[in-house]
């Protein structure tokens, strides 16, 4: 039989910096709220995270990240932290949406809800036979969210449950386009 799993899952899409370390059947989990400054405060957040456990990075079996939708730039910091992990300590870096975490434990179906800008929400519906909905945007209906800790908890109980099977890079989950606008001025000239 083989041993549980050691998993280190982080979520960066919104105003905090969430991790847990999942220990076969224990979860430790934590919640730094932050509206900036994710970049520079993960690594060392989850290198504590370890440490506090006794654990190093080798011990891992793998790792899991919430890959949005949410705030651009806090998914991206995520993701691209699990893929170099993964590539740099030969494990298995695993994607988990925003989605999947409110709707594992739920009796289904259910429809899922994110926040987003201005009044907005992100939707998923599970359905009772197990199709899962294409994600869209609508008007929020303000409904109660789940805390950070128990999303980045339940991507690490996700991302246990699909090691050991074939899984595609991590990749930003994003709903809408990016509100950025073009730049006005022309590219600048490039040298030979």
């Amino acid at each position: 039989m083989r041993p549980e799993p050691t998993i280190l899952a982080f979520d960066t899409s919104a105003a905090h910096c969430a991790a847990a370390l999942l220990c076969g059947d224990r979860i430790i989990s934590r919640v730094d709220v932050m509206s900036k400054g994710q970049a520079e405060h993960l690594m060392p957040m989850l290198a504590d995270l370890l440490s506090g456990e006794d654990l190093r990075w080798q011990d891992l079996d793998g790792m899991g990240v919430g890959v949005g939708p949410g705030n651009f730039t806090g998914i991206r910091i995520a993701v691209s932290a699990a893929r170099g992990l993964g590539l740099g300590l030969g494990k298995p870096a695993i994607g988990v949406n925003g989605f999947e975490a409110r709707a594992l434990g739920q009796t289904l179906p259910v429809m899922t809800e994110i926040p987003a800008a201005r009044g907005q929400a992100y939707f998923q519906v599970f359905s009772e036979d197990g199709r899962i909905g294409t994600p869209y945007q609508d008007e929020a209906t303000g409904g109660a969210q789940p805390s950070p800790a128990f999303m980045v908890e339940n991507i690490a109980r996700i991302a246990a449950s699909r090691l050991g099977t074939p899984q595609p890079r991590p990749t930003p989950l994003y709903v809408r386009s990016a509100d950025a606008a073009p730049p006005r001025d022309a590219a600048p000239l490039l040298l030979p």
